[in-house]
């Protein structure tokens, strides 16, 4: 088995053995599912080590293997540096969530199985270059998060999870759409994505690629989400477990955004220069109206998956800047900086939220049982080590220089400006905002006197400690010193608008 391959089946196989497992013994069953994700996260690394970072604009490590040839269909891998640094988010976070869940106690066996089936879903979403391949994946994602949620969620889980599915199924069908159109117009017909970007298929009419545009649109947009498809997002995070948050924000919204970049921008580059406008007004909306409705809330979950639309609001203006300057050699730089600062800011967001979740979860599942950023005050002098790496990673998410999330927004806002001058002072306005509920909420939790609720609290233990420390350190050192990552990222944006000429 190839490299790409191992990553993306020891999963599948760890869930295999997991099915095997007696129901009752649940230290085998969760030592079982942590040797499972350690040994991908190596594995992933493995292939990290075997990339060539001075040609990450390629595709690199691929596998490609006939798979239906009557309909065109192969098994075809490959990762660049915009693939690579997902994968490798991918298996971290999934073996932290691993650490964390190490006391759930409510039927493990399935609930370890669905997260590494979770886990191989979204690997291949990043991993596939056939677009086959890449739905049956895509399609994966989705099933286990619908059970995460509707099983182990809270009060409200069957209609959460019910939203959820409904939503991102509507979505999936709308782009199965725009894959067949695609697939009917090349020739040699086929899903592989390579050759479709070559090739173009629709490059000739322009109302037909628009039509195309639209089925990827909905597929993609309903999945990061952008406004006004979010509605479905906060009701999944507020009542899906807190590691099933943790992928949910991490994770399963870079989907959408990936398929913007990865798919969207290199194959239908007129129809999404024709419709940037509408996509980066939406973009602006979202960065806004995000950070005005996280500021009302007085749940913490609900306050971070808020954030969570303001910050792929960012996200997509950089692609959406991108797809404006398409034909426009003056703004290629522009539209390769924006674009550099929309993929650094998809794996900012990933770890900074994935921990600010994790953080909310030591809170609530073990400790206050209770999320009201209202219920709480004075928790520093209790939890001085919750609260340090609590505001280390509001400060982040915020954008304190220093820290993972201010170089990405930076390069967004710096790219973005040259091409939506006027948008992107809108979009600023969302960074206030962002910053004002951030000290605002920790103002509320953990200054001010001590609420006598909580003068029992114990704080951060050593199996918590583990599940943050990485994330902190990336945070810090992406932060300090974002050059390597940003170079890979930038070599796999300008290979893709080479594709978009």
């Amino acid at each position: 088995m190839s490299l790409l391959s191992l990553v993306l089946w020891i999963p599948v196989a760890g869930a295999a053995v997991l099915l095997a497992a007696p129901r009752g013994e649940v230290r085998t069953i969760r030592i079982v599912a942590l040797v499972t994700t350690v040994a991908d996260f190596l594995a992933s690394v493995w292939a990290a080590g075997a990339f060539d970072f001075a040609h990450a604009g390629t595709l690199q490590l691929a596998e490609q293997v006939r798979w239906i040839p009557s309909l065109g269909v192969t098994y075809h891998l490959a990762v660049d540096g915009l693939s690579l640094p997902l994968v490798l988010l991918t298996t971290l976070l999934t073996v932290l969530c691993v650490i964390y869940s190490w006391r759930v106690d409510l039927r493990p066996k399935e609930y370890m199985i669905l997260f590494l089936l979770l886990e191989t879903g979204m690997l291949g979403v990043f991993l596939a270059l056939d677009f086959f391949l890449f739905y049956v994946f895509w399609e994966v994602s989705l099933i286990p998060m619908y059970f995460i949620i509707g099983i182990w969620g809270g009060p409200r889980r069957v209609y959460a999870a019910i939203k959820f599915f409904l939503y991102t199924l509507v979505g999936s069908l709308a782009m199965l759409l725009g894959i067949l159109i695609v697939y009917f117009h090349s020739s040699p017909r086929t899903f592989d994505m390579v050759a479709l970007f070559q090739q173009k298929p629709l490059a000739g009419d322009l109302h037909l690629a628009i039509l195309a545009f639209w089925g990827f649109f909905l597929g993609f947009a309903i999945k990061v989400p952008m406004f006004p498809f979010h509605t479905w997002l906060p009701d999944a995070h507020v009542e899906a477990p807190t590691a099933g948050s943790v992928l949910l924000a991490a994770i399963l919204l870079k989907l959408g955004t990936y398929g913007f970049v990865r798919i969207v921008l290199p194959l239908l580059p007129a129809a999404f220069h024709a419709l940037a406008g509408m996509v980066a007004v939406l973009a602006v909306i979202a960065a806004v109206y995000g950070a005005l409705v996280a500021m009302a809330q007085t749940d913490l979950k609900k306050l971070i998956a808020y954030s969570s639309v303001n910050h792929m609001g960012y996200v997509m203006l950089g692609v959406a800047a991108a797809a404006a300057a398409e034909g426009q050699p003056a703004l290629r730089n522009a539209a390769a900086i924006a674009l550099n600062g929309a993929t650094m800011q998809m794996l900012a967001h990933g770890v900074i939220t994935g921990a600010l979740f994790f953080l909310v979860g030591v809170l609530y599942d073990y400790r206050a049982h209770t999320r009201g950023v209202n219920d709480f005050g004075g928790l520093w002098e209790r939890l001085p080590v919750y609260t340090g790496l609590t505001m280390l990673a509001m400060l982040a998410s915020l954008g304190l220089p220093g820290l993972m999330g201010f170089v990405a927004e930076f390069s967004i806002f710096l790219g973005a400006y040259q091409i939506y001058p006027a948008l992107t002072v809108v979009a600023l306005v969302g960074v206030v905002i962002t910053v004002a509920f951030f000290l605002w909420t920790i103002y509320r939790v953990f200054w001010g006197p001590l609420n006598p609720r909580w003068a029992g609290l114990p704080d951060l233990d050593g199996r918590e400690a583990w599940t943050l420390a990485p994330l902190v350190a990336l945070m810090i050192a992406v932060g300090v010193y974002p050059a390597p990552v940003v170079d890979a990222i930038n070599a796999a944006m300008l290979g893709i608008l080479n594709l978009v000429r």
